[in-house]
């Protein structure tokens, strides 16, 4: 089994990232600020418009298998760094096959979309239970008697584009009735629906920046599965989109992200003033407030959870690789179906 390792998040702007002996050396204004061994990391993610990285190192980094990841300051993915295309070609070709197929390409879509809205089920059903006072929230009780209809929709639908719909009314319940989880925190911090590009609240703009370090780990661990990140079930193909990271992260968007964006705003841990207004009414995290977004992520990906499907303890930052693994076994022919992560 892959051994969960930390991610290397550079915020300094204006930052340089070498290769020093065997390890990762990050330097700024001469000075050498940083040195970490690079068989400690399983992914570099550098979050700003002004940080660099010498040709050696990402040689280095693509022989070891450590992503290396350049993105804005608030999570916009914008380049990736990587060798030659690693992995069976044999199971890549499967994979495109199977794309082009309607009937395989659903059925791997609708065991996506299925975990995804039964985990936002999960997600909501614990809010609730946390939240004695929550539990006689209609909107809440609707969200959840709503995403019950939802997957059940989900088994009737004939083609990719009634799923889409099926999970579009899914998603427009659940995030109608995100108000509903906010208890104690910043009254300040307001929610009207889920948007982006740009975000228009504050948590909006936090969702957004954790489904960016979501949507790395998720790329990153398909292209160590040997799998084509850009070729998706359900996500369709875009010139430089990761379709299949798409389709992966739908299990784990409610399990990862929302549900530490809600806890870092319930418990204070971030408040409306950890943000800032943009003119264009874009809301973006400070750059102080997205160290401890970082710092909150690692410590969540480190607590641990049995896996429901091989019944094994494990790290809630290794389940992307754990899925990635299933998934290229199920286009292998070795399972019949490919079992999606639902959480328990």
């Amino acid at each position: 089994m892959r051994q969960h390792l930390n991610t290397l998040f550079v915020t300094l702007e204006g930052a340089w990232l070498g290769k020093h002996g065997e390890t990762v050396e990050v330097r700024s204004e001469g000075e050498t600020k940083l040195r970490v061994p690079l068989h400690n990391l399983d992914g570099i993610v550098c979050l700003g418009w002004d940080i660099g990285a010498s040709a050696q190192l990402m040689a280095a980094c693509a022989e070891g298998g450590v992503t290396l990841s350049f993105c804005s300051p608030h999570g916009h993915f914008l380049a990736a760094a990587s060798g030659f295309a690693s992995g069976n070609v044999l199971l890549r070709r499967q994979q495109y096959r199977l794309a082009d197929r309607d009937e395989e390409s659903l059925t791997i879509a609708r065991q996506c979309v299925t975990a995804k809205i039964a985990n936002c089920r999960i997600s909501m059903q614990r809010a609730r239970r946390d939240r004695p006072e929550a539990l006689g929230d209609s909107s809440l009780a609707g969200a959840i008697t709503g995403l019950e209809h939802s997957l059940r929709a989900v088994l009737k639908v004939p083609h990719a584009d009634a799923l889409r719909g099926v999970e579009g009314d899914a998603a427009h319940q659940y995030f109608g009735a995100f108000p509903a989880l906010l208890s104690g925190g910043d009254p300040a911090i307001g929610f009207s629906g889920r948007n982006r590009r740009p975000p228009l609240d504050p948590l909006n703009a936090l969702l957004s920046f954790l489904y960016a370090l979501l949507g790395h780990d998720c790329r990153s661990a398909l292209e160590a599965a040997g799998l084509d990140a850009a070729v998706g079930f359900f996500h369709r193909d875009r010139p430089g989109r990761p379709s299949l990271a798409l389709d992966l992260m739908e299990e784990f968007r409610p399990v990862l992200a929302d549900r530490l964006a809600l806890t870092l705003i319930n418990r204070k841990q971030l408040t409306s003033a950890d943000f800032e207004r943009r003119e264009n009414g874009a809301v973006m995290l400070r750059d102080e407030s997205r160290k401890k977004v970082l710092v909150a992520w690692q410590e969540r990906k480190r607590e641990e959870l049995t896996h429901p499907f091989l019944n094994e303890k494990m790290t809630f930052g290794l389940l992307p690789h754990i899925q990635a693994r299933l998934l290229a076994r199920h286009l292998r022919g070795d399972l019949d179906v490919y079992p999606a992560f639902l959480w328990r």
